[in-house]
């Protein structure tokens, strides 16, 4: 039942206009106005000559309206450019990304929308400085087209630092882009460590590169006035200087500092080995699962909403995006003491929950989280088993709940550690994820 419906209802039951079947209509939510409206529904409408029966029945259906109704030009409005954005996806999918990723449709981040071009294999392509332009474009590969990513996503690039690179392209070396585009130091130190060069550093790793763009850096500020021209002897930089190169995840890293993309290659793919072990199911095999049963999930968290409800209680809704698909998750208020501080501080979650069925899609309701990263760490350092003790305990309560003294066996005779021994450096092992996804407003909270 539609607005539209129900004001022709009241319109042509109780013979007003349209304007006043607007005025009624939006009071039937309203639960003080609601017996004042019926009471004028069925007065009119009974004075035109309708049967109590046709009144009990048609008001039954208005009455249930005011619970929740939708605008049908506004259910038009979504309708058009869904199935829009349907047939580009299957006849131009390349296109349509490129347009989403540029365009920032809103809810889902940048790497959401990456993994789902993965999964529809149509190439996403990093950085480069002889290839990408000011906006996302589409551009011929080896297996059909893929999406470019701009410039304009690098972090701190300026529009004249764009504009300069654009129009010099194509560039020989970083010798010949620093001269000619003028790029600020810090951006340089970005493009080269998402790769953004890699076609021009032969033999040289990563971090020669950024060596060698720290050295030409400090050339140019000692460089003399404009007044003078540049001699042609400056030292030659180019080639490598035996720095070892980037790691997989360092690189993972700097794509996600940079361009808050995983563009290389899927966050969750370093702990397929870990889900595997411990019988995680991802979002591609939970459509095959039955209500009732009880799974293990995980991902990146996508998406983190905390809508107001009718019963006043507070539900944390989150998906998550494991490089399979979407799992939708729901935590009620019974799980909040043991899940909310680890959902909202923690962009790699594992949950364990309950399977759920809302027509063909499944939700989890979830009632315990893990950090991944945590798991992780605890697998690499003590092995398969510490990850099964550590899902086998409750977690450690929130913050506002008193903890207990902290102490660190070592495995040796029963001794304790300092309760601070196991502090690392600055900085984390991974890469900082909760700034990424969605969150509604006063999601935190």
């Amino acid at each position: 039942i539609w607005h539209e419906q129900i004001i022709d209802i009241l319109a042509v039951m109780t013979g007003c206009d349209r304007a006043l079947g607007e005025v009624a209509r939006r009071a039937l939510s309203d639960k003080e106005r609601l017996p004042k409206v019926e009471a004028w529904f069925r007065q009119q409408a009974g004075a035109r000559g309708y049967s109590p029966a046709v009144l009990d029945e048609v008001w039954d259906v208005v009455a249930s309206f005011g619970a929740y109704g939708f605008c049908r030009a506004h259910a038009v409005a979504f309708a058009v450019p869904a199935l829009q954005s349907a047939w580009l996806k299957a006849h131009h999918p390349a296109a349509l990304y490129a347009g989403l990723l540029e365009h920032d449709p809103g809810m889902w981040p940048a790497r959401v929308i990456v993994a789902d071009a993965r999964r529809h294999d149509v190439p996403v392509l990093s950085v480069d400085i002889n290839t990408s332009q000011a906006q996302y474009a589409v551009e011929r590969t080896g297996s059909g087209w893929g999406v470019r990513i701009s410039l304009s996503t690098v972090h701190g690039i300026s529009e004249d630092e764009v504009a300069r690179i654009t129009a010099g392209q194509p560039y020989t070396s970083l010798q010949d882009f620093y001269a000619r585009a003028h790029p600020k130091l810090p951006t340089v130190e970005r493009l080269i460590s998402i790769g953004a060069l890699d076609q021009l550093r032969g033999e040289a790793s990563r971090r020669d590169l950024l060596l060698q763009a720290t050295e030409l850096h400090r050339q140019a500020r000692t460089r003399p006035g404009s007044g003078q021209l540049p001699l042609a002897t400056a030292p030659h930089t180019a080639g490598s200087s035996g720095l070892r190169e980037m790691t997989a995840r360092e690189r993972l890293d700097a794509e996600l500092g940079v361009l808050k993309i995983d563009v290389s290659r899927h966050l969750m793919e370093d702990h397929h080995r870990l889900l595997r072990e411990i019988g995680a199911t991802d979002a591609k095999h939970l459509r095959a699962m039955h209500p009732g049963q009880r799974v293990l999930v995980a991902g990146v968290r996508a998406s983190t909403q905390t809508p107001p409800i009718a019963s006043g209680k507070r539900i944390i809704f989150v998906t998550l995006e494991d490089g399979s698909g979407l799992v939708d998750l729901a935590f009620f208020e019974d799980s909040h003491e043991r899940c909310a501080h680890t959902v909202f501080h923690h962009g790699l979650l594992l949950v364990r929950g309950t399977v759920e069925a809302r027509g063909p899609r499944r939700t989890v309701v979830g009632e315990m989280a893990w950090d991944l990263d945590e798991l992780a760490t605890a697998r690499a350092t003590h092995g398969p088993q510490a990850v099964l003790d550590l899902l086998g305990q409750a977690p450690s309560p929130t913050p506002a709940q008193p903890e207990p003294g902290r102490t660190i066996p070592d495995g040796t005779a029963g001794a304790r550690l300092h309760p601070w021994s196991d502090l690392q450096p600055a900085g984390t092992r991974s890469a900082d994820l909760t700034r990424f996804g969605h969150r509604s407003p006063g999601s935190p909270g």
